[in-house]
């Protein structure tokens, strides 16, 4: 008897008719004699509707109230699925993030998992109950509510995975597997059967929607395989895994491209020490990322010093900025949200010389200008106008040799 851990996102959870389809297959590899937690997501769109009725409230909702909020989107989903499994005949139990319970720290809608206790589930499981949980939300050592970030019900199917030493943690999703790039943008594209948790760790991280990226950091760090699915077929998915020899031998594994990201630039900036530092730690005390740096000489005494960030968080960013550069008697600031920043990835690039430099001709001979750069072992990233997004996906995927055909 294995211990199985099945994630469920909001497209599979669309409908009554496709939890019945979540049902059946939960049944069936119940029956074939394994224990079974299930994690899901809200309905599609469920979410999106919660945010807006805030948004509509007021411009910035306080933090606690919003994660009270938008958590019971999967409190609809976690009861309408154990009642199905139990209408079929099962015994089944729903449960909150808190009643398990998924204990977080307290940053509301970015909360992480610090620790989960497993007796009750242990218990139920031990009679032979299947565990519905729900994703994305746990509960912090003060009783309050938590939300772990869209996509965060990944997260909480790997951490529960992790805590209990799961067999396996399959995410089962509206595609069948991870892909060396956007099958809409590109017709050609091919999955991947067996992918590096790095790899993934830097697609994630890209914008490439498959898998959450703390789900992949818990996953690598407590090694735990993630199969992801279609919940559509029954057609082996991709293994999320450890680093083989086999991945080495390929360049470049993946395109990935990221639209929601703005870039901010703090212009004439005096260059001296701490300054770039006060910028950044204003921004890290609102619990706003930055993502790509870059800091170059304007002339004299000055720097420009630019970033991007998310554009969820774009609007607080820019405010912030602006007050710390009138503190710092920086000349200006300016802004652009008509950006996108396109990747690619592989573990290959660490035993091979010019994939930068193949990367950067390609993009030049399209005429597309660069505006940023970001490198890592593994990865090269660039911040290009937006509307070129899909001309450099495709050109990408067919200069590094990515085609399924």
């Amino acid at each position: 008897m294995a211990l199985v851990v099945q994630k469920y996102g909001g497209t599979s959870m669309g409908s009554i008719e496709r939890i019945r389809n979540v049902a059946k297959r939960v049944a069936k590899t119940y029956d074939a004699g394994n224990d079974m937690v299930v994690v899901v997501s809200a309905m599609s769109g469920e979410t999106n509707k919660l945010v807006a009725l805030a948004n509509e409230v007021c411009e910035f909702p306080d933090n606690r109230e919003y994660d009270v909020l938008v958590a019971s989107g999967e409190q609809v989903s976690i009861a309408l699925l154990a009642m199905c499994l139990k209408s079929m005949g099962y015994k089944a139990k729903s449960y909150h993030g808190w009643q398990v319970p998924i204990i977080t720290d307290s940053v509301f809608s970015k909360a992480r998992i610090e620790e989960i206790p497993d007796a009750k589930v242990r218990a139920d499981l031990k009679d032979g109950t299947i565990v519905v949980v729900a994703g994305f939300q746990g509960i912090d050592k003060d009783g309050n509510v938590t939300t772990l970030g869209r996509g965060g019900s990944d997260t909480s199917a790997v951490a529960m995975a992790a805590a209990m030493k799961a067999d396996v943690c399959e995410i089962y999703t509206d595609v069948d597997g991870v892909y060396t790039t956007d099958p809409n943008i590109c017709e050609d594209a091919r999955k991947i059967d067996k992918i590096s948790y790095d790899e993934m760790l830097e697609l994630a991280s890209l914008g490439a929607k498959v898998l959450q990226i703390r789900s992949v950091e818990f996953a690598k760090k407590y090694n735990v395989d993630i199969h992801v699915r279609s919940s559509f077929n029954d057609n082996q998915g991709t293994m999320v895994t450890k680093e083989d020899k086999d991945m080495e031998a390929v360049l470049v594994s993946g395109i990935a491209y990221d639209k929601n990201e703005a870039k901010i630039a703090v212009l004439g900036v005096p260059d001296k020490p701490g300054i770039a530092a006060k910028i950044l730690s204003s921004l890290s005390d609102a619990n706003i990322s930055v993502d790509m740096i870059v800091q170059n000489v304007s002339g004299g005494d000055l720097t420009d010093f630019t970033f991007t960030v998310t554009k969820a968080d774009f609007k607080k960013a820019l405010a912030i900025t602006k007050e710390i550069a009138t503190e710092i008697k920086a000349t200006g600031v300016s802004a652009d949200e008509s950006i996108s920043k396109v990747s690619i990835v592989g573990v290959g690039m660490r035993s091979h010389a010019g994939v930068a430099t193949k990367m950067f001709q390609t993009l030049a001979n399209e005429g597309i200008n660069i505006q940023m750069i970001s490198t890592s072992e593994i990865k090269v990233s660039v911040v290009i106008d937006a509307k070129y997004t899909e001309l450099a996906v495709r050109v990408l995927h067919e200069a590094f040799g990515l085609s399924g055909k």
